[in-house]
Formats: structure tokens, C-alpha cells, sequence
């Protein structure tokens, strides 16, 4: 029994931590229920999306894909387009999401490409790489709109004539998603739109992992030698992975956009890999296992936390400022603490496995030694 509650425990050692950090925050910051309540169903309408892009290379071995940043590149891309355009509403969104789709396709390729040159190191190739497209992505969009590719809106523009400004409003498409279906209850506004879509995308990895891809995706993500004998394109199935992953974070960030209502041009896209693994992890997540409901209560969480430190930091301290440098700690720093847990536990799991190897060799030699 107790060795159960131990592993209880080191399984969910992130979650536990915390729901006893909340637990504590919530009533030294002193924000209303309501505003809390209001604020996380908002939150898991807008980011829920971004953190499901996250399932499938997880479960194809590949680790957690910090290369989603790449998707979301892609879906400002397609919202500077719309904006520029003068395309509002569900159809400037829907357009948004279609033009992100090719170049969501051609990033992911090269991202799943150069890890499968990386085996074994797929997070840390990810990371550095997304550095590497943001640096062509600041090029494109600070230098390359308004030369080389025309923008029609000149308040788009830096006052230079060329590049795009560092913020762009997205008042023609602000909130359409949560706005189109409207309910409240007990006075909460609930995006109920966008639950639709996330419920949507969660049916659709919970069938795709039920396919024969998604299957292939498992038994690479088992064991990559044994899928290659099994005759399982390996290569081809991993980059299967992070091409659909990069496609639903372009998608996911079209979403979490239209719900901020504005772009900052050239930091929107850079936290969201981390904020989104973070959240992940928090819910219960590793870097071998996810689903759908750590994404729930990862998201649920991890926002939580983020809405109460700042005040609690104030109310304790008098300083908000530490609350947000709590904030910061906590979105990397929870990163740090399940790699470390994951392979600590990977080195016990050897460790026993070893044990139990030697364990079981010995009363053969006694049996051998006996007959003699």
C-alpha cells in the first residue's frame, strides 16, 4: 500500500504542487470567485487548442515539440494577410486558418525532416530551431511586407514605408469565435463556439489515434527498431506527427489571437511553445505519455496560478512584480522539474529492471550448481 502511494505521488508530484501553490494564492490575492471563474473558462476556450497540438508527437516518441512555434509563425501570417485585406468576422478567421495550413505543411515537413536527423535529441533540435525560423520570420514580416510582398493598409506599416508594425489591432475579428454562439450562466459569458472546436480537435486525436497511422505513430513512439522491423516507415510516420502538430498550432494560434484581439508582431508566437508545454506538464503530462484531460487540467491550472500570483505577490510583499517574476519561474522551471522526474524515473524503471535481471539469474546458477 505504500509503495503504491509513493508511486501516487511521484506520478503526480507536478499537479499535487500545484494545486497546494493555488490553494494557498487564491484567498492571499483576494480576487473575486466570479472574476477567477470568468477568466479560466476564457482561457481554456483560448488556449486548450494550442496545448492539443501538442498530443500527437508526444505519442509518435518525439518528445515535447518546442518546433510548434513554427505553426504559430504561420497563423499571424495569415491574420496580418486578412487584416491587411479588410476580411472580418468567421470568414476573415476561416481565411486566416487556410492560409496558414500550406505553410504550416512546409514548416512542419522541414522541422520533422531535421529531427529525424536528431533522433534521441527531437526537443532540443526543436527549440534551437524554432529560434532559427523566428529570426526568417522577423525578416519576412519586418523587412520583406511592404517590398518584396505588397500591403495595401499603409497603417499596418512602420512609418519607414516598409515592415510591420510591432502591434496590429485585430478589431474586425476580435472575439468572433467566442461571440458566436452567446450563453451566459450566473452571469459568466461562456465561448461556447470554441469548447466546440476543442471538442472537436479531442474527438479527432482520439479517432486518429484508433487509425492505422495513429497506430503506427504508437509503436514508433514504443520502440523505433521494432516498428522498422514490423516495416513501419518510421521517418515518414514521425514527420506525419510534427506536421500535424504544426498544422493545429497555426490553427490554435488563429484562435488564441482572435480571442487577445490584437498581434504583437514579433512576440506573439515566441511563448506559446513554452506556456503551452508547460501547461501540459502541469497537468499531469510527460514527455513519453499525454492526453486530452492533462491538457484540461493543465490549462486550468497552470492560468490559475497566472492570474493569482501578481496579487498575492502584492498582498504578501507589496510587490506585484515578484508575483510576475513568479510567473516566469514557474512557466520554466516546471519544464525543468518534469525532465528531471521523467528521467529520474527512467533511471529507477533500469535500475529494477537490472535488479530483477540479476535477481533472476542466480537460482538458475544454484540449479546448475545443485544437479552438478
Amino acid at each position: 500500500m505504500n509503495s503504491k502511494l509513493r508511486l501516487f505521488f511521484i506520478e503526480n508530484a507536478v499537479v499535487i504542487l500545484f494545486i497546494l501553490l493555488i490553494a494557498v494564492a487564491i484567498p492571499v490575492s483576494g480576487l473575486p470567485r466570479q472574476f477567477l471563474m470568468q477568466e479560466i473558462l476564457m482561457r481554456l476556450g483560448r488556449n486548450s487548442f494550442l496545448v492539443i497540438a501538442l498530443l500527437l508527437p508526444i505519442m509518435a516518441g518525439m518528445g515535447l515539440n518546442f518546433g510548434m512555434v513554427l505553426g504559430a509563425m504561420a497563423g499571424q501570417i495569415g491574420l496580418i494577410f486578412i487584416m491587411d485585406w479588410g476580411i472580418v468576422g468567421i470568414p476573415g478567421v476561416l481565411l486566416a486558418m487556410i492560409i496558414s495550413l500550406p505553410i504550416s505543411i512546409f514548416l512542419g515537413w522541414l522541422c520533422g525532416s531535421i529531427m529525424n536527423m536528431a533522433k534521441g535529441r527531437e526537443m532540443v533540435t526543436g527549440f534551437i530551431l524554432a529560434f532559427f525560423m523566428n529570426g526568417l520570420y522577423m525578416m519576412i514580416v519586418l523587412y520583406a511586407m511592404g517590398t518584396l510582398i505588397p500591403i495595401m493598409n499603409p497603417e499596418m506599416l512602420l512609418s519607414r514605408g516598409y515592415g510591420i508594425r510591432n502591434v496590429v489591432g485585430l478589431d474586425g475579428v476580435r472575439q468572433c469565435i467566442d461571440n458566436l454562439i452567446p450563453l451566459k450562466i450566473g452571469g459568466l459569458k461562456i465561448p461556447v463556439f470554441s469548447y466546440l472546436i476543442i471538442a472537436a480537435v479531442s474527438c479527432f486525436i482520439v479517432w486518429f489515434r484508433k487509425t492505422k497511422i495513429g497506430q503506427d505513430m504508437r509503436a514508433v513512439g514504443q520502440d523505433r527498431a521494432v516498428a522498422d522491423a514490423a516495416g513501419i516507415p518510421v521517418e515518414r510516420t514521425r514527420i506525419m506527427a510534427i506536421v500535424i502538430s504544426t498544422v493545429l498550432a497555426g490553427i490554435g494560434q488563429v484562435i488564441f489571437l482572435q480571442n487577445l484581439g490584437t498581434i504583437n508582431t514579433t512576440a506573439s508566437h515566441e511563448q506559446i511553445g513554452m506556456f503551452s508545454i508547460a501547461a501540459l506538464l502541469i497537468g499531469g503530462a510527460s514527455v513519453t505519455r499525454a492526453s486530452i484531460p492533462n491538457v484540461l487540467i493543465g490549462v486550468t491550472l497552470f492560468h490559475l496560478l497566472f492570474l493569482v500570483s501578481p496579487m498575492a505577490g502584492k498582498n504578501l510583499i507589496g510587490s506585484a512584480m515578484l508575483g510576475e517574476y513568479f510567473r516566469q519561474f514557474v512557466s520554466y522551471g516546471v519544464i525543468a522539474m518534469a525532465l528531471v522526474l521523467y528521467e529520474w524515473k527512467r533511471m529507477t524503471q533500469e535500475h529494477e529492471a537490472r535488479a530483477e535481471l540479476r535477481g533472476g539469474a542466480a537460482p538458475a546458477k544454484g540449479a546448475k550448481g545443485g544437479a552438478a
